[in-house]
């Protein structure tokens, strides 16, 4: 806008210089809104900033705005009514989790002849027919024709080697075995030490409960005869409740495992891997005379996941026994869900493979994001790599 000078101020009407002040007025309203607008931009731009955000925006996600405070009280009123409406959701929730339960019940039923089928196949009690054992492999993976050619000759020249040197092996060797150190959460549990043993695993099982009983399964670890336990059956029970919570019915979420029991393993004499004997040696305070005890203490093992803690009637526990327990619940759930239905595809490594896909994707996302940041840093005129 022009400038206007004294003399012109001092000749212009009072009521045209309200005007010119209103124009002025509302021309710095225009630029400090474009410059608002432009900051926005620019911050909305910048990933620290939207992190910088998201987290103060996280921190007050699910505190009290005071509205409710303000409402009037008939309208309390009714907000009261629509809990109760909730709580009676919940409810009905709670059902159709039992009867999905139901559901799972009777289609384990029609799963449990393919599953007994695949245990015959590990364990050898049968042998595949070439129609049963012919698989057609995923464009991905199919080879020119000079090269299948050359690598069926290299199989074959390679497993008449292996012929002459020792017997066809039977069924699927180590099998479970393979399953248990393919799975991270499983692998975790397994010492050197409980390695032979799962070497006899033959197969894992999923009971439900009978039709009318409270919640539950329970998990069945089949072994072969061996040298280190007497028992052919391994059992771990979960009980499970879907019921919302009396005091916090809006806290269902579906059916949650109440406690589990395991099963008292009859070991070899010697060959219990549970436990472990140290020799600790001891001073007399009086004779100063040294002797060498013998005890028996607890050892890290696989096989400890069937004596998990017990849970007392007040449902009250230590931090530590809490712990225990969570894990417990997460990986049987998992054993149930995953690994009996889909156990030949952790066998293989393409089960982990579509479990690792899940997590790559935002890893390269967050990897992405931390080079844009090093980037928006190093740009930075101001930027002190000692700071």
């Amino acid at each position: 806008m022009a400038d206007i000078d004294n003399k012109d101020q001092a000749e212009m009407d009072p009521a045209d210089m309200e005007d010119v002040e209103e124009v002025e007025e509302e021309e710095t309203g225009e630029d400090e809104n474009s410059k608002a607008r432009q900051l926005t931009v620019q911050m909305m731009q910048n990933p620290q900033i939207l992190a910088a955000l998201q987290e103060r925006l996280d921190g007050l996600n699910g505190s009290p705005s005071g509205y409710m405070e303000s409402l009037p009280k008939v309208v309390k009123r009714r907000v009261n009514a629509l809990k109760n409406l909730q709580v009676k959701c919940a409810h009905i929730e709670a059902k159709f989790y039992e009867e999905v339960h139901e559901l799972e019940r009777k289609y384990a039923a029609l799963y449990q002849p393919l599953f007994d089928k695949r245990s015959d196949i590990v364990k050898a009690a049968y042998e595949p027919t070439d129609e049963e054992c012919e698989w057609k492999a995923d464009e991905e993976e199919e080879l020119t024709v000079s090269k299948k050619d050359e690598m069926k000759e290299k199989a074959k020249l390679e497993e008449e080697k292996k012929d002459e040197e020792k017997e066809d092996p039977k069924g699927i060797p180590e099998f479970w075995s393979t399953v248990f150190k393919n799975v991270d959460l499983l692998s975790d549990m397994l010492q050197e030490h409980d390695e032979p043993i799962l070497k006899h695993l033959q197969d894992i099982k999923v009971k439900f409960s009978d039709p009318g009983q409270p919640m539950s399964f329970t998990l069945e670890f089949l072994f072969e005869p061996n040298d280190f336990f007497t028992n052919t059956v391994l059992t771990k029970t979960y009980k499970m409740r879907s019921e919302p919570d009396e005091n916090d019915p809006f806290s269902f979420d579906g059916p949650e495992i109440m406690c589990c029991t395991g099963c008292t393993i009859e070991w070899t004499k010697g060959k219990n891997v549970t436990l472990k004997t140290i020799k600790k040696k001891q001073k007399h305070k009086g004779r100063g005379t040294v002797r060498t005890v013998t005890k028996t203490v607890p050892n890290d093992s696989f096989f400890n996941f069937f004596t998990p803690p017990e849970v007392p009637e007040s449902g009250e526990l230590d931090e530590d026994s809490e712990a225990v327990l969570a894990a417990d619940f997460e990986i049987g759930h998992f054993i149930r869900e995953r690994i009996v239905p889909r156990a030949v595809l952790y066998f293989t490594g393409e089960a982990i493979e579509d479990d690792d896909d899940d997590y790559d994707e935002e890893g390269e996302e967050a990897d992405d994001e931390e080079g844009e940041e090093e980037a928006d840093e190093e740009n930075d005129p101001d930027y002190d790599p000692k700071v």
